[in-house]
């Protein structure tokens, strides 16, 4: 069905200035909502000492992080860095194992120009200790097990921490040649002095784990640039001394059986050392973590999968003992923890600890869990829909732990009650997340607007909304919103994980129609005030559902893909691409082809509002100008707002800000919540 003509308004221009402007009119009840949303306290990180009595997190106070010490009941928490409030940041707490000294990193001893090692003695009640000075870009610390030393990731004299997500540097010079910035893993003395650089320059590692010995380390690996060759990483291992051989003992591209061509992430080795535990899986980003869990030998050979045909997807996992690994696993779009048995062959969950309609995670990685040394006590940062961010923390059990911190006790949801939704298509089970309209009525209709989550190799679990870019705000201006986890989503197995391969924007269109339907035999969802939003992948399919159906009345598109014929030559991260269709658009131009959204623009008529950062590596910007041009070109209203010195995660707060202003006030002008 398409629009009447009344809609066909004159077009706007895009908007590239150095300072953006919001909009012009304002709505008091956005003001409202991006005020509340900013007085959220973030934290970003929390580890549980291993004797399991003292916590260190880090907590964002007007606008800097801080790093503050507690028992582990909250109780008595106080500052441990050098700075004065608001003037640099503090992060990365790490725990030696003797649970008395704390390591952390800090920009506050030269006005936030260079990061530095620092330790502090939690008995000795002593200022901070300088171990190393760190010029470049430091993170990940990791005390060895025997304590003599810590190690981490490091860039040396690096301008930006490595990651697609970031934004990427101006282009110049020889490009893939000048410039080139390596991460390698990095050791300290426990008792300070140099930086010892163990892994070689020839290869960017992404993450790294010590021996229980202490005397070796496995690190994941590739040559540079680290932004785009994570996809092509191996396994290494090597003695944990400088200038050591790194012998490569696993790689997907040549692996035999369900790993081939897939990722890897967080190796991990056994309590005997004798191999490598690590999750492999189809990943469209480092750091969103899922997938099987597969073992290889510590001298290399044949990866094993150990959960075949499981319908979860682990995230994260830790030894808990000699024959049991603690696994946390997205499962049905809630986060689950579980204890599984393992042996040579196979890893089998037996006992289901607790399920939680909420994000939880210690900030070292997706769904991390800081635990004590005698895996009795557990910590983590953990938010929902109905609760804003606090530390947990208590014993490991059937009940999940209490929040210990009270940052954001005071913060109340100014959207509506989430429920889950399920239903079945194609043999397939698929489950997504709904908001109900703040101050819903049963005896009115409302719009409904869905919102495609980025990857697509993630999923949508609660949490409680950041400032920027995301679908519960609308809930709180009157609207349903629909937030599904389609086919090539987490939480269902590795399959369901793999069953978008080859067909971006067709069989999981088809599932999330299938959602709608569901929802409007049930509640009063108008289906003539469909909205439609995303970013990254949600943002391609934002520009790509409009050219296939015409039940979206309006749609933001955030950091989307238009052509994925020409984003194959214009994204500086073209490595993940290969996975996920197959081949290289230059050998099989047909499937990149047939979901492009630019191969079908005359089949849209959906007014839409498109967002970009300018340095965006993952989704380029030109993308975004080709979208907006091809809907000039058909006369269907469009914006384009092009937000400067931005990657692909905004961290400018003004513009995550703006986006979501905008965003707002798009939805409320094309489609209104009032009838």
């Amino acid at each position: 069905m398409q629009h009447p003509a009344r809609l066909l308004l004159p077009l706007l221009v895009a908007a590239f200035v150095p300072g953006l402007h919001a909009a012009t009119r304002t709505d008091p009840r956005i003001e409202q909502l991006l005020t509340d949303l900013g007085k959220t306290r973030a934290i970003s990180a929390v580890q549980l000492s291993p004797d399991g009595n003292q916590l260190a997190w880090v907590v964002r106070t007007d606008g800097k992080d801080a790093i503050e010490v507690a028992k582990a009941d909250g109780s008595d928490a106080h500052r441990v860095g050098i700075a004065k409030r608001g003037d640099c940041n503090e992060t990365d707490p790490a725990w030696a194992p003797d649970s008395h000294h704390l390591a952390f990193l800090s920009n506050c001893a030269n006005g936030g120009k260079q990061k530095d090692l620092l330790v502090v003695d939690m008995q000795a009640k002593e200022s901070p200790k300088h171990m190393a000075s760190l010029p470049g870009v430091a993170q990940d610390l990791s005390w060895a097990p025997d304590g003599k030393s810590l190690g981490f990731l490091y860039v040396p004299n690096g301008t930006r921490r490595a990651s697609a997500v970031y934004a990427a540097k101006p282009a110049s010079g020889e490009i893939g040649v000048d410039g080139m910035e390596v991460q390698r893993v990095a050791t300290v003395d426990a008792a300070g002095g140099n930086v010892r650089l163990l892994t070689p320059e020839s290869t960017y590692a992404y993450e790294f784990a010590w021996s229980p010995d202490s005397q070796r380390i496995v690190f994941t690996g590739a040559p540079p640039p680290g932004d785009n060759n994570w996809w092509l990483a191996k396994l290494y291992v090597q003695n944990a001394q400088v200038d050591a051989k790194a012998t490569a003992i696993l790689d997907p591209a040549t692996a035999k059986g369900s790993l081939h061509g897939l990722q890897m992430a967080l190796p991990q080795w056994s309590p005997d050392a004798q191999r490598i535990v690590f999750i492999g899986g189809l990943m469209s980003d480092q750091g969103s973590t899922g997938g099987d869990l597969y073992a290889v030998s510590a001298s290399g050979g044949d990866a094993i999968n150990l959960t075949p045909n499981t319908r979860v997807t682990p995230a994260w996992f830790t030894w808990s003992g000699t024959q049991q690994l603690l696994v946390a696993q997205v499962s049905n779009g809630q986060s689950q923890v579980a204890e599984y048995a393992i042996d040579a062959a196979r890893a089998a969950q037996t006992r289901l600890l607790f399920t939680l309609p909420a994000t939880i995670g210690d900030g070292s990685a997706e769904m991390a869990l800081s635990l004590s040394a005698n895996r009795n006590r557990l910590a983590f940062v953990q938010s929902s829909y109905t609760e804003a961010p606090e530390v947990h923390a208590g014993a490991l059990g059937d009940t999940p732990p209490p929040a210990v911190t009270q940052f954001n006790a005071a913060l109340k949801p100014q959207w509506g009650k989430a429920e889950s939704v399920e239903w079945d298509i194609e043999g397939r089970h698929v489950q997504g997340w709904l908001l109900y309209p703040a101050n819903y009525d049963a005896k009115k209709s409302y719009p409904m607007i869905v919102t495609v989550h980025g990857g697509p190799s993630s999923a949508v679990i609660p949490r409680w909304p950041r400032m920027g870019f995301a679908g519960e705000p609308f809930s709180a201006l009157g609207y349903f919103v629909f937030m599904p986890n389609p086919r090539g989503s987490f939480g269902h197995g590795e399959a369901y994980v793999q069953a978008n391969r080859k067909d971006f924007g067709h069989g999981d269109l088809r599932d999330i129609l299938a959602g709608i339907d569901t929802i409007e035999k049930k509640l009063p969802v108008d289906d003539k005030r469909l909205g439609l939003t995303g970013w990254s992948y949600g943002g391609f399919m934002s520009m790509f559902i409009p050219t296939q159906t015409t039940r979206f009345r309006a749609v933001v598109a955030g950091a989307g893909i238009a052509n994925w014929q020409s984003y194959y030559g214009q994204n500086l991260i073209d490595q993940w691409m290969i996975p996920f269709f197959g081949a290289s658009v230059y050998d099989d131009p047909q499937v990149y082809a047939k979901s492009s959204a630019i191969n079908f623009i005359k089949q849209t008529k959906s007014p839409t509002l498109i967002v970009v950062g300018d340095r965006d590596a993952e989704c380029p910007a030109p993308q975004s100008f080709e979208y907006w041009h091809a809907l000039r070109a058909q006369g269907v209203p469009t914006s384009l707002v092009v937000y400067p010195n931005e990657g692909h995660h905004f961290v400018d707060p003004e513009h995550q800000r703006d986006v979501l202003q905008r965003a707002l006030l798009w939805f409320e002008k094309y489609l209104p919540a009032s009838n």
